[in-house]
């Protein structure tokens, strides 16, 4: 069974990637820094993990919460279900693609077959399609191949995986209603809701607080390590390569603040657009840093990414401080 009425979105990250390819079965065609911005995207946090030799850094908000910000913003109707049944969560996904309808899916990529590197990472997301005797159609990011295939045996491993990140086969849809959405107030509701949360945030290791905060742990991450060369040069890749980091989020979101810019003529988002060209490249150096401490072992890398850090955190917090203020 293969849904013919598919437009994937070709997105550099998975969650905007697997909602805007449902949101076009639903004749709602935005581009992917629109949905990261309306799903209130921007943000940041520090996360322990096990199985990471340092804590995974993330410049968005926590997955699931871009995808619930982005159907209240659009005034959709979101699904979400979990089971511990292997069987029912197959079967209730085969029911709804049966009936026509692309599903959102997370799960642990490590499984997916069609990945050429694969890593531990239970908050991915795909939007599935169609399926037949063996194999799963999905589509993921454009880094990762867009329009892709995996078993369905690995896509059961895939989205049965628990720990700290994982869930009991979750899976979603998106639904219109009744309420038409009007995009120039969705895009002022989330820029404002946005910034709040990215000031204010609810953990110390979160926002604009966890971007400080990861300013003085990298030194202390240097000092205590005693493999510094694949801890900072595994965070460095998952922060430009795999997608977790700043400079990915903070790229859509400046392309974001230009496109509302351009539809709504308010200074406040011209002003940021042109602040997160320059904190977007900030991120890139902070990575590049990374690399260079890992190829050296040179302290004087770190020294100087937990700068940069700290310029950044500084630059991030005045141009949300200006978009909490719009009106």
């Amino acid at each position: 069974m293969i849904i013919k009425n598919r437009h994937p979105t070709d997105g550099q990250h998975c969650e905007t990637t697997t909602t805007g390819t449902m949101l076009r079965q639903l004749n709602i065609n935005l581009s992917e820094p629109m949905l990261f911005g309306l799903g209130e995207g921007l943000g940041f946090y520090l996360w322990d993990i096990e199985t990471m030799l340092l804590p995974f850094i993330s410049g968005r908000v926590r997955p699931e919460i871009i995808t619930k910000n982005l159907a209240r913003n659009l005034k959709l109707k979101l699904t979400v279900s979990e089971t511990v049944s292997p069987d029912k969560a197959w079967s209730e996904v085969k029911d709804l693609i049966d009936n026509g309808r692309v599903v959102g899916l997370k799960l642990d990529c490590f499984y997916l077959e069609y990945f050429k590197r694969p890593y531990h990472f239970a908050e991915h997301f795909v939007a599935m399609y169609g399926y037949d005797e063996t194999d799963a159609f999905l589509v993921d990011t454009t880094q990762q191949g867009g329009k892709v295939k995996t078993s369905l045996q690995s896509l059961a491993i895939a989205r049965a995986q628990k720990g700290p990140m994982g869930s009991n086969h979750l899976y979603f849809t998106l639904d219109k209603t009744e309420q038409p959405f009007e995009l120039e107030t969705a895009i002022v509701t989330a820029i404002k809701n946005n910034a709040a949360n990215y000031l204010q945030p609810a953990n110390l290791l979160e926002g604009n607080n966890g971007v400080r905060a990861l300013s003085s742990q990298i030194i202390d991450w240097f000092k205590a390590d005693n493999d510094v060369s694949a801890g900072f040069k595994a965070s460095a890749k998952m922060m430009e390569k795999a997608g977790t980091g700043g400079a990915l989020f903070r790229n859509l979101y400046r392309d974001f603040l230009k496109e509302s810019y351009e539809l709504l003529k308010k200074d406040e988002f011209k002003n940021a657009y042109e602040a997160f060209v320059e904190i977007a490249k900030a991120w890139n150096r902070v990575s590049d840093l990374f690399l260079h401490a890992a190829e050296t072992n040179e302290f004087r890398y770190i020294q100087e990414a937990s700068e940069e850090l700290k310029v950044i955190a500084e630059n991030e917090m005045v141009a949300m401080q200006e978009l909490s203020a719009i009106r």
